[in-house]
């Protein structure tokens, strides 16, 4: 394949909630290919691709197993990351339980809370977005006992056969309980990543573009400083959204789909 390292690199792209391992609008697999045409097309002239959480149902890495699949966007990713192009994948609530095998197979590495980067002059403040914001904090209680090391080490005695279909079995209930009402736009005043974004500006972050998945709505919206916008890239179950910054702005676009955008400019 190609050396990236010496094509003009010019758009960082930006993806996340792919949720591979569950079938929604078509099957996961035809999904995964989505995504492998999907890195395909935008490698050439990318500068860097940000994979922003939930790439799987969910993940977990046992000492010397990890989920059976997903080979075909292992193997681009591998290829990619060999040909010099940088990927950076982020940790979501679904497969947050990420322990080394994307740095040491990959080469990819994992942020587990968000980042802040200057990228072509702009600056990006980047994360997943669960536990963030002044909701949900039945899942913050949650999340801590499942980040917990002693956690972790006592699911890792349960069997793969075991252990990851009864993950995948409770990911799916967690998703099924989640309010209809809840799934659309709830508007500024409790969309709470956009509050979050509110509040990161008034204590003094300073950001450009705040970039979120998690929410599973694609979302422009400009921040009440008129300058900053909170991006919230979708998903890929239904939608198949991402964001491209082009050096010069960042905008949502949809592969292979069409779709619509919530913003308020």
């Amino acid at each position: 394949m190609k050396d990236y390292l010496c094509s003009m690199q010019r758009k960082t792209f930006f993806a996340s909630d792919f949720h591979l391992g569950v079938d929604a609008r078509c099957r996961s697999r035809d999904r995964e290919k989505q995504l492998v045409r999907w890195l395909q097309q935008c490698a050439p002239e990318a500068e860097a691709i940000y994979l922003v959480g939930d790439l799987f149902e969910f993940w977990f890495e046992y000492r010397h197993v990890v989920p059976k699949g997903f080979t075909r966007v292992l193997g681009t990713l591998a290829e990619l990351r060999d040909g010099g192009l940088p990927i950076y994948a982020f940790t979501g609530n679904h497969d947050l339980w990420m322990f080394g095998y994307f740095e040491a197979e990959l080469g990819i590495p994992v942020y587990r809370t968000p980042i802040e980067r200057e990228i072509g002059g702009k600056k990006f403040f980047i994360g997943h977005g669960d536990g963030l914001g002044p909701n949900d904090m039945g899942y913050k209680r949650m999340k801590k006992v499942f980040t917990h090391p002693f956690s972790q080490w006592l699911y890792r005695w349960l069997h793969p056969d075991l252990g990851i279909p009864l993950a995948n079995y409770s990911s799916n209930k967690s998703r099924m309980a989640t309010p209809l009402e809840e799934r659309g736009w709830l508007g500024d005043d409790k969309e709470w990543l956009l509050q979050y974004a509110e509040r990161k500006l008034a204590r003094g972050t300073e950001a450009d573009y705040f970039i979120f998945g998690h929410r599973h709505l694609p979302i422009d919206w400009l921040l009440s400083n008129q300058s900053s916008r909170y991006i919230n890239l979708g998903e890929w179950m239904y939608a198949n959204s991402y964001a491209v910054f082009d050096g010069t702005d960042v905008t949502i676009n949809f592969f292979e789909h069409s779709g619509s955008v919530i913003r308020n400019y």
